[in-house]
């Protein structure tokens, strides 16, 4: 029996689980922020959104002390089990997009799950969506960040999210469409790029040898109380009793997807949905030939990773 209660039974880069409940975590290599980075200029630091989460901030070189700025709230991937917005790769992708767009950055560090049960990592982004708007109501009361409140331009506000952070950026849009933010803020766009979005039909249609596929036993792993399971409209945007994506808060979205990644199918069926649903935003789409999943935040020096950032940036400042 105990060894039975040790076998594996499911396996991420850096994190294994286990049968009798217990997992693995791997170190995550993470870099400090700092004052000026030495490929871009810009600035960064870490705030402490609440006694639950941070997040990390970027600060371009301004061209005058009273500029106004965009600003970029980012939700890094890693299937809301691994990850972080502290690691060396996704502290250069943010310098980067914060040079290219000149935008205020913010990188949240949501809470993991297992031990942070889902839907911690929604809460969480909620949560710094609500604190980023905050800054623009003379009302709030929360202690308010100077690069922010002194810098940002609430009236051009983007959300961006990468695989897992993709997903979460839906559920961010969805309940800004629902849901008053402070200071009357608006999400003007979406960037979902590789977004994990999956269903009982793609399940059906790709699973080989009658064996779930790693995707499907991912969210059973990290929301096993989710509502309606593989079909939960979180993980399932066009379930049938999904909200109608005409509450899509932003608009304009952009989705990005790799030729060669398996969670192509469900990124462009979630567009497809939105077009069929009736919302009268603007979509963009960005497939990259012969690349798969995220491989830009693997690479960035790579020339196809200079075009998905270019994208990205001519999005944010058109």
């Amino acid at each position: 029996m105990a060894s039975e209660d040790n076998e594996l039974i499911f396996a991420f880069p850096e994190f294994k689980v286990y049968k009798n409940g217990k997992f693995e975590r791997g170190p995550t290599p993470t870099v400090p922020a700092c004052m000026e980075d030495q490929e871009t200029g810009v600035s960064s630091k870490d705030v402490s959104i609440s006694s639950k989460f941070s997040a990390r901030m970027y600060l371009p070189k301004l061209k005058s002390k009273d500029e106004k700025l965009r600003i970029l709230i980012y939700i890094h991937g890693g299937g809301y089990c691994v990850g972080s917005a502290f690691q060396p790769e996704v502290h250069r992708y943010m310098n980067i997009l914060a040079s290219q767009a000149h935008c205020v950055g913010v990188s949240v560090e949501y809470r993991l799950a297992p031990e942070h049960p889902m839907p911690a990592s929604y809460e969480d982004s909620w949560n710094a969506v609500q604190w980023v708007a905050s800054h623009a109501d003379n009302k709030s009361k929360i202690e308010k960040e100077p690069w922010l409140a002194n810098h940002g331009d609430f009236s051009k506000v983007f959300i961006n999210g990468d695989s897992a952070g993709g997903n979460i950026v839906h559920a961010m849009v969805m309940k800004a469409g629902d849901e008053k933010l402070p200071g009357d803020v608006k999400l003007l766009g979406a960037i979902y790029a590789f977004p994990y979005f999956w269903s009982s039909e793609i399940e059906e249609k790709v699973k080989t040898n009658d064996a779930p596929t790693f995707y499907y036993n991912l969210w059973k792993l990290v929301y096993p109380s989710a509502p309606g399971g593989i079909d939960c409209p979180l993980l399932n945007p066009w379930a049938k009793n999904a909200p109608s994506l005409t509450v899509l808060g932003c608009s304009k979205i952009l989705v990005v997807v790799g030729s060669k990644d398996p969670l192509k199918v469900g990124a462009v069926k979630y567009l497809e949905e939105v077009k069929k649903s009736g919302w009268k935003g603007k979509t963009d789409f960005l497939d990259i030939e012969g690349e798969d999943h995220c491989f830009q935040l693997v690479n960035l020096d790579l020339e196809k990773s200079k075009i998905v950032v270019k994208r990205m940036v001519d999005f944010i400042r058109q």
